[in-house]
């Protein structure tokens, strides 16, 4: 007689009966092929597990921040220095942003790499692609929040390329409401605008992997005549990212405690390029110093209209990325070109000089 799971006899249990009866939890008791429950095809997990760490934290920092920009550095000093454990929401709040960042990037290669973009997936492709456009647009608008010079520059430079945008730049233009000052909008966008369209994408994203199920290994061919793959419950998919995740936040913890969140002080008005932007945007840095803040507007969207199109360039069947040269290559060439400018934009020398007396 084989024995019972611990997990088998939770199911089986009155509580559980009482809890699915009325929230369908049984809906999660389906399949998944082994190689869902490797790390690599669990990034994507992780990542919605970092998101959630950014909401528990956030939803506790607007507990004590002031939107103003009178007030808004002294407040996230305060966070740092006066409130209970502040410095360690705040951290944790930060770090999680990075970490956010860099697995959804993983997450977008892993993907790319093995093809798993390819027919009856190019939506949820395309839901990912949304999903990062809008991830880094909530990092941006998450370190204009602390009003430190680096905001004050970053808010600078986005007001000139709103500029160069016409109406379509409104959005993020001074123009849209002259008399409402740009961080309240920025304010507004952080925890109330971007929250409801990355809710909408992500709960689209889910569902997508949940009707479609994790994409076939790339070198297994369809009909092939190797054995079948085994299935594992998806429960166990779960507590595998749940596993990652915890070990995610014991280490941004540890980071929160050696490396707390920077802060400048307040700006200063009239001061130009005296601080660095963020590292995920020091490719827009390098652009702007090889060829003008112009360039900022077709350097971003074009390699984003290339990842749209993805799905719809490489059509084929095969799925092995050796076998997939072109585009494969294409992609690689495209992600060196992305660490050259990174790294031009850490060499970036501050000149720190003031403007306008």
């Amino acid at each position: 007689m084989t024995a019972q799971s611990p997990w088998d006899r939770v199911r089986k249990g009155r509580f559980w009966h009482y809890i699915d009866e009325r929230l369908g939890l049984d809906q999660l008791d389906y399949t998944v092929p082994e190689h869902g429950n490797t790390l690599p095809y669990m990034i994507g997990g992780i990542t919605v597990f970092g998101f959630v760490i950014l909401i528990v934290t956030g939803l506790l920092l607007t507990l004590f921040y002031d939107p103003s920009p009178e007030r808004a550095n002294a407040s996230v000093l305060a966070i740092q220095h006066d409130v209970t454990l502040g410095w360690l929401v705040r951290g944790l709040h930060y770090w999680a942003a990075q970490a956010v960042i860099i697995s959804v990037v993983l997450h977008m290669v892993r993907v790319f790499v093995t093809a798993s973009y390819k027919k009856p997936r190019e939506l949820n492709w395309i839901f990912g692609i949304v999903l990062l456009a809008i991830t880094l647009n909530f990092y941006f608008s998450g370190t204009v929040l602390k009003w430190d010079q680096e905001s004050f520059q970053g808010v600078d430079e986005i007001k000139t390329v709103s500029g160069y945008l016409g109406p379509f730049g409104l959005p993020v233009s001074q123009n849209l409401a002259p008399t409402v000052p740009i961080l309240d909008r920025m304010y507004a966008l952080h925890v109330a605008i971007l929250p409801i369209i990355i809710g909408i994408f992500l709960l689209a994203h889910l569902l997508y992997v949940h009707y479609f199920n994790i994409s076939p290994l790339p070198w297994r061919k369809k009909n092939s005549e190797e054995p079948e793959e085994p299935k594992e419950p998806f429960t166990k998919h779960l507590i595998g990212i749940t596993q990652y995740g915890i070990v995610l936040l014991v280490i941004l913890a540890i980071l929160s405690f050696v490396f707390p969140a920077p802060l400048e002080p307040a700006p200063i008005t009239g001061f130009h390029d005296a601080t660095k932007p963020p590292w995920p945007l020091l490719p827009l840095t390098a652009v702007d110093d090889l060829i003008g803040l112009w360039w900022i507007i077709p350097g971003t969207a074009i390699p984003f209209l290339f990842l749209l199109a993805v799905p719809f360039i490489d059509r084929g069947e095969e799925r092995d990325p050796r076998k997939r040269k072109i585009i494969v290559i294409t992609f690689m060439v495209g992600m060196a070109m992305l660490l050259v400018l990174m790294y031009l934009g850490i060499l970036h020398k501050v000149a720190g000089s003031v403007v306008g007396g």
